[in-house]
């Protein structure tokens, strides 16, 4: 099999895991009190829509693979986001009981550290909430520019890998959350925006909603302005290690890559309210992935010494949120 026939056959499976995603989700409007908001579909549809066409003629008119890429995926990213959150939303009603304790104790046993001295800390230094509320809000940007860099550098075996990786942390994520669901520790140690300056996760937004699907009070599933309501494992932090991951071979961005991602990760248990033990399984979930897709449909030979690279801006995470929580 060539290269090309191994890339195809991924996109194929790519559209297909979204087409069934889809269907998943309005099976289940049937058997829950969740009911969908269709209008809000419009817009991410119909530009998914647009780009993807854009993409065929690229592709089979023109022949401008790289262009035809870049437009694929991003197509992709926005379908998958589209049914993605939706989902999320259907693992919150699955109603397991929350694992806040659980995880706050494996914090100080495990890791020696303590959440609300890392809050107070960072509450109180303006120019290091305004480095980290950056990098962690850096999310979207940093999914059009992996798209983007990869596909006008023309790493296209690098370009799908990346996207099969992002679909599959995406949904093991969502999967562990399903089964080990939290609120986070800002909720379940009872902190007030008065105790931290008026310091508020930028999360804060995602708790009513996580509890109104835990509580049946929230029924509604948009296509757009979806709250990110996982917990555990890290969505944040596992992006963070793909990000820098499938950038790690472009020249000129490798570096900038691993920089922001390594204050992503620093920002995401203050930022998105969640333990340190969430950012460890989202970077060891992340690696996996990343490893997994590579051989599967990525071709790269490299896929162990990339996230080995990318890594290292996780390994001086728990360094630095120590230090932190202990300062």
């Amino acid at each position: 099999m060539t290269d090309s026939d191994r890339l195809r056959r991924a996109d194929r499976a790519i559209w297909g895991t979204i087409g069934l995603i889809g269907l998943a989700v309005i099976a289940a409007t049937f058997l829950t009190p969740l009911r969908i908001e269709w209008r809000s579909f419009t817009a991410p549809v119909s530009c998914g829509a647009f780009i993807a066409a854009a993409a065929w003629f690229y592709r089979s008119v023109r022949n401008e693979p790289r262009l035809a890429a870049v437009l694929t995926s991003t197509a992709q990213i926005i379908a998958f986001a589209a049914v993605g959150a939706p989902l999320s939303y259907l693992a919150a009603t699955a109603g397991f009981p929350l694992q806040d304790a659980l995880f706050d104790s494996w914090d100080r046993a495990w890791l020696h550290l303590d959440w609300t001295p890392l809050m107070q800390m960072i509450a109180e230094r303006p120019n290091l909430r305004l480095v980290l509320m950056v990098a962690y809000s850096s999310f979207a940007i940093q999914t059009v520019t992996t798209v983007f860099a990869l596909g006008v550098a023309g790493h296209f075996s690098r370009l799908t890998t990346f996207i099969v990786a992002f679909a599959a942390t995406t949904l093991i994520t969502i999967a562990v959350s399903a089964v080990f669901p939290a609120v986070g520790p800002w909720v379940f140690l009872d902190l007030h925006p008065a105790m931290t300056n008026g310091f508020l996760p930028t999360s804060s937004s995602s708790w009513p909603v996580f509890l109104g699907l835990r509580d049946g009070t929230f029924h509604t599933i948009n296509g757009m302005n979806s709250e990110g309501i996982i917990t555990f494992p890290s969505l944040h932090a596992a992006l963070g290690i793909l990000f820098a991951a499938a950038l790690w071979r472009v020249r000129g961005i490798k570096w900038a890559a691993l920089v922001l991602n390594t204050l992503m990760l620093v920002a995401t248990p203050a930022y998105g309210s969640h333990y340190f033990i969430d950012v460890i399984a989202g970077v060891l979930l992340a690696a996996l992935c990343w490893i997994a897709a590579a051989r599967l449909f990525g071709a790269d030979q490299a896929a162990t010494e990339d996230v080995a690279a990318a890594s290292r801006s996780s390994a001086g995470v728990a360094a630095a949120d120590a230090s932190i929580a202990q300062a």
